[in-house]
């Protein structure tokens, strides 16, 4: 008994650690998360109640009152506990929890976001719901509290998955086709996504930041963030077309337009480095800069450790410039 009490105790502190932080599903910073969690908790204190009671009925036949019992009543335990009981208690929480499913699935309110799952990054887009132009970035997303966004989800080369926990379910990222969800981000803030499938070397290391802003400051955010860069001449922006760095890398109102790697636009304003791994500062882009394999083993991108520790803080210098 004592053996598990303390197994219970431990469980239920478990448990009550899962409710906090910025990656946990038990602490809804959305709509979709909430009735999310919502299912969770209903069937945790439906299997909670049906655990008890059996383990109680068996207590009571075989310690409180243990006595022969005749065939009818035993084929009624079976066929009641066994049969009728599941199908109803069962069947009325899926009945109940793929009622839910439909609003995971709602229309947006005309935002779009594409997220492409790479190895091991993420290439973002936003489809504004004016009708704009795109507006590329990557490593992070940001979203508008209080309304729901449509998110458009595909894969390069093998298969991802889109999960941001505090804010909704997760979804696969599969190459050659597209699939699509929708999140309803209530409380502002910023919210860890993970990529929830097995992609590889790096696929720990796949993270992003999920960044809520109240309506008007995504607006805000959004139309700078359409803007075309100016980043302002000098060693960094020599170092940056010397090394080649524009043969993968777009910053856009440059001469520099290349897709193959994340869009570095205005990476210096983004919340975190090497999606969402590392902080965003001038140290940590220098040290990846050097030898991004050391950080993220398998990655694409070629190391630059032929640089001189002062020339790698310039070129990193240079990146931040670009909010």
């Amino acid at each position: 008994m004592k053996i598990r009490t303390v197994a219970l105790a431990g469980a239920l502190l478990a448990l009550a650690a899962c409710e906090g932080g910025p990656q946990s599903a038990l602490a809804p910073a959305g709509t979709d998360a909430a009735q999310i969690a919502r299912i969770f908790w209903v069937m945790l204190i439906a299997a909670a109640i049906l655990w008890i009671a059996l383990n109680g009925l068996f207590a009571f036949v075989t310690r409180i009152h243990p006595r022969p019992i005749s065939r009818r009543i035993a084929e009624t335990l079976i066929i009641g506990g066994g049969i009728v009981l599941p199908l109803i208690l069962l069947g009325t929480l899926l009945t109940w929890g793929l009622r839910a499913m439909p609003d995971q699935r709602a229309p947006g309110d005309g935002l779009t976001v594409r997220v492409g799952g790479e190895q091991w990054w993420w290439r973002v887009e936003y489809l504004p719901a004016d009708g704009g132009p795109p507006v590329r970035s990557a490593n992070e997303v940001r979203l508008p509290a209080g309304l729901r966004t449509d998110i458009e989800l595909s894969a390069a080369l093998v298969i991802h998955s889109f999960w941001i926990p505090a804010l909704g379910g997760k979804m696969d990222m599969i190459p050659g086709r597209v699939n699509r969800m929708s999140l309803a981000p209530t409380e502002p803030g910023t919210y860890r996504g993970q990529c929830a499938e097995f992609c590889g070397l790096s696929h720990a290391l796949m993270a992003l930041n999920a960044v809520v802003l109240p309506a008007d400051e995504f607006d805000a955010w959004l139309s700078a963030e359409a803007a075309e860069a100016d980043p302002p001449d000098g060693p960094g922006a020599d170092l940056f077309a010397r090394e080649g760095c524009g043969g993968c890398h777009a910053i856009r109102g440059t001469e520099w337009q290349a897709q193959v790697g994340p869009d570095l636009t205005h990476v210096g304003g983004r919340t975190s480095l090497a999606a969402g791994i590392l902080p965003m500062t001038e140290e940590a882009l220098a040290g990846w800069i050097r030898n991004p394999d050391a950080i993220k083993p398998g990655a694409e991108m070629p190391g630059y450790d032929h640089l001189s520790p002062e020339e790698l803080t310039t070129l990193a210098r240079w990146l931040m410039e670009l909010t």
